[in-house]
């Protein structure tokens, strides 16, 4: 799944570090995040979505594998 969210923090001018602290999650977590490497829980997603005060899609892109 793909995402916009290291675009959006830069946009909104908040660092890793603070993403992470507002969030109670580590600064590692956010960085996986923002490379795709991980993708996050449904309430992880909630909590993001929330803080930017944007919707779940805003943030992230299904794409759906098509035959």
């Amino acid at each position: 799944m793909k995402n916009r969210l290291e675009a959006i923090r830069k946009e909104r001018g908040v660092t890793q570090e603070a993403l992470a602290a507002a969030l109670e999650v580590t600064r590692q977590t956010i960085s996986s995040l923002e490379k795709g490497r991980y993708n996050p829980s449904i309430l992880l997603a909630f909590k993001l979505a929330r803080y930017f005060e944007l919707r779940i899609e805003d943030i992230f892109i299904y794409e759906e594998d098509l035959p």
